[in-house]
């Protein structure tokens, strides 16, 4: 089985010095480039033919051409050197557009849309692949994932993993739109930073210049600070970097997350924010011709593995509120080990995932669970007289995509929100002194983009995800 990368990638290509159209426009153009000349590029994928003739199936990042040399055209020194040529040398073709013969259709099976060839007058090795391959790009035979990620480079040749890249992109566009369309405006805030966001010691500490500094955990902080500062609706695209000893398929050490943070809001009005996104996303997704490519390559990939395609199911608004309350007694009802006060752990998780397998928030989380800048529920209190929180999770299934909630604006709670959970006010003076001079109610969340990219394709592990993924393990390339 062949599976092949869209033709309408690019909407608009500059000619380059290496080449005057993208093999993409080729297949997508080449009516209107019938008997013109062209200059492609790209990496060769295979070849065929000895003696006076040669066929190339030439692939860039847009598609792939068959390439035809003839002796007679090109010389008999060239072509003999793209006949001995290695598979993923990049070579320069120059030639004139054909259309090709169409191959004779099964008798009950509708033609075969056109495609086009390049009938090649000149040839230009740029680089030529040593040889073996660490791992075939056309292969269809399983490839260990330490494998792959130690060979990215060419890992990425593969379709269905440039596939999930592209829909990784437009899974970020779309995320923008959404925020953007609401009034949100797009900022960026430190990755060095002196203290940590939540407290721990799930730091990566650093040197900067002769400081103590850390990585960090969260743009948590000085996101609230823009509350501060009347910004009032803002978003940030960005690392986080977190240093738990976690390794499993849906955790890393440094991920991509949108964050949000929003004056004079509610836990409430942000989940709405939240949920509105993501429909945003799914709903594009299944509508957008090029995300539907992405993932019918990934899905005819899949099928090759035997794996079962990934459907994108837009998801009804609003998404359903099961409180933690609520999911303990669900989770005790259905036979799982939990009391109340206690993490939602991955196995309680597969209990609730029975009745609530697409996304689902969790609001109203102990006090407990939740970090010191969460604020609280008035006169709301657990079954154990435990105070409960404005926090919240939102999970697909199994697995949180989103914590968030409502953060706590009046400055004596915070401080003792604060001391009772053994943080020092001074190591946070510069957070605290945000709040000494009115600061509105304000709520706000972070997801994951690994995450939803895994719920979007059907990944398996979130490393699939990440171009160069950092985990326990991993720090190159």
């Amino acid at each position: 089985m062949t599976y092949g990368i869209s033709h309408r990638f690019m909407s608009t290509y500059v000619a380059t010095h290496y080449r005057t159209h993208t093999l993409g426009e080729i297949q997508s153009n080449g009516a209107e480039l019938v008997d013109k000349e062209v200059t492609v590029a790209g990496f060769m994928e295979a070849n065929r033919g000895k003696g006076a003739i040669c066929f190339v199936d030439l692939r860039d990042g847009t598609g792939k051409t068959q390439i035809f040399l003839k002796g007679d055209n090109v010389g008999d020194e060239a072509l003999d050197m793209v006949q001995r040529m290695t598979r993923e040398s990049t070579l320069q073709f120059t030639g004139i557009v054909s259309q090709k013969r169409p191959p004779k259709a099964k008798e009950g099976e509708p033609t075969p849309p056109p495609a086009y060839e390049v009938v090649a007058s000149s040839v230009t090795l740029i680089a030529r692949a040593e040889a073996p391959l660490p791992l075939g790009v056309t292969d269809t035979v399983h490839v260990a994932l330490d494998t792959r990620l130690d060979n990215r480079f060419l890992d990425l040749r593969r379709a269905h993993v440039a596939a999930m890249f592209r829909l990784r992109g437009k899974v970020l566009q779309y995320g923008r739109e959404a925020l953007i369309n609401e009034g949100f405006f797009e900022t960026h805030t430190p990755k060095i930073v002196a203290t940590a966001t939540e407290g721990g010691t799930d730091l990566f500490p650093m040197k900067y210049f002769d400081i103590p500094a850390f990585l960090n955990q969260s743009p948590q902080l000085f996101k609230q600070l823009c509350m501060s500062g009347g910004l009032e609706r803002v978003f940030e695209i960005g690392p986080a970097f977190r240093a738990e000893k976690h390794d499993t398929y849906r955790h890393l050490n440094e991920f991509i997350s949108f964050d949000i943070e929003c004056s004079w809001s509610t836990d409430e009005d942000v989940m709405g924010v939240l949920e509105r996104m993501i429909y945003h996303m799914w709903d594009c997704v299944s509508k957008d011709e090029e995300s539907q490519q992405h993932i019918a390559t990934i899905n005819q990939y899949r099928a090759t593995q035997g794996e079962e395609p990934v459907e994108v199911i837009v998801p009804e608004l609003p998404f359903p509120r099961v409180s933690y309350c609520d999911a303990i007694d669900i989770i005790k009802q259905k036979g799982g080990e939990i009391e109340w006060g206690d993490d939602i752990d991955a196995e309680n998780s597969d209990l609730l995932a029975e009745d609530l397998p697409q996304f689902y928030f969790l609001p109203r989380w102990p006090m407990d669970l939740k970090p010191f800048y969460i604020h609280h529920v008035e006169g709301e209190i657990g079954s154990t007289g435990k105070q409960l929180s404005r926090g919240f999770d939102l999970n697909f299934g199994r697995d949180e995509l989103t914590s968030g909630g409502q953060r706590e604006h009046r400055m004596d709670v915070l401080i003792e929100n604060l001391k009772d959970m053994d943080l020092d006010p001074e190591e946070f003076e510069f957070y605290v002194a945000g709040f000494r001079h009115g600061v509105p109610p304000h709520a706000g969340w972070g997801l994951g983009v690994e995450r939803i990219l895994m719920k979007l394709t059907g990944a398996k592990n979130v490393r699939e995800t990440v171009l160069f993924p950092r985990d326990r393990k991993r720090v190159s390339p």
